[in-house]
């Protein structure tokens, strides 16, 4: 039987690739953007929950402007957890599972061993914060959930460090990227793939809970530029800098490499390793 599945944010980058994915599907995609569903009000959410038959809510929607959203703490409240609270409160009241993305930001980066779900969280800025806030509203509302945190999102849609890094290593001699902040590439793709094989396949019943989802392998920032301007064909000198020669007014997580053993088993998954995922990216980009 066919289920109903509800995307929010269906026009970022995850969002474009769950449209992609879903073309072909015997279940029914319902694609959202703030154009068709205001998330952060709640008596809109019902409506359209109701009226569709929702079994699942996918919620790719969110603030993510890491920089902005220290001026601008309001609005990623709102969209990173009141929004939030209101998808699981919809969800818990019609009985739909809500499938959250949430982020490796909720941490503090200061450790050197990939993060488990059950570690402490401690959020360095407000949009770290406010994702976290997100997760626990989630958490307290009861719902059927699974949240998927995951870390250096990017795809041939929108704006984002991949398609930074072509553009800028194409038409500079010289850039300076940081060193010092370790993690792991995610093409939202192979993301969108996983939601979707929960999904279409059932595999959420019995599964309430946290998890964790990025490619596999380990990068620097500047590990990570230096692969992007190699497969664009790009001959630009890359050198190695400190993050504190960028200054921001918020701090980043020094190393937020996500431990994947938990979704792995519990869903019996084979990851693609980072460059492989970023080589796919760019030829797709390319064409």
């Amino acid at each position: 039987m066919s289920k109903n599945i509800l995307i929010t944010g269906a026009n970022g980058q995850l969002g474009n690739e769950m449209r992609l994915l879903g073309t072909n599907s015997s279940d029914n995609y319902i694609y959202t953007d703030i154009a068709e569903l205001d998330i952060t009000n709640l008596d809109d959410i019902r409506s359209i929950v109701s009226a569709k038959k929702v079994d699942i809510i996918v919620n790719c929607a969110a603030y993510t402007n890491v920089d902005k959203a220290e001026d601008d703490i309001e609005t990623a409240e709102l969209i990173n957890n009141r929004a939030v609270e209101n998808l699981a409160l919809a969800a818990k009241e019609f009985g739909a599972v809500l499938i959250h993305i949430s982020t490796d930001y909720v941490f503090n980066g200061e450790g050197c061993i990939p993060l488990t779900e059950n570690l402490p969280i401690d959020p360095l800025g407000v949009y770290g914060r406010t994702k976290s806030y997100g997760e626990k509203s989630i958490e307290a509302t009861n719902c059927n959930y699974i949240i998927i945190r995951t870390s250096w999102l990017y795809s041939e849609f929108g704006g984002n460090f991949v398609k930074t890094m072509l553009h800028l290593t194409a038409e500079r001699d010289l850039l300076n990227v940081v060193f010092d902040q370790v993690g792991t590439p995610t093409y939202a793709r192979d993301l969108a793939g996983v939601v979707v094989n929960i999904v279409e396949n059932d595999k959420y019943i019995g599964n309430n809970g946290v998890y964790h989802y990025s490619n596999e392998g380990v990068c620097s920032w500047y590990d990570f530029a230096h692969e992007i301007a190699d497969l664009g064909g790009n001959r630009c000198d890359i050198q190695p800098c400190h993050s504190d020669q960028f200054p921001s007014k918020v701090k980043r997580p020094h190393y937020s490499v996500l431990d994947k053993t938990k979704i792995k088993q519990t869903f019996e998954l084979s990851i693609p390793y980072w460059k492989e995922s970023l080589k796919i990216c760019i030829q797709n980009l390319k064409k």
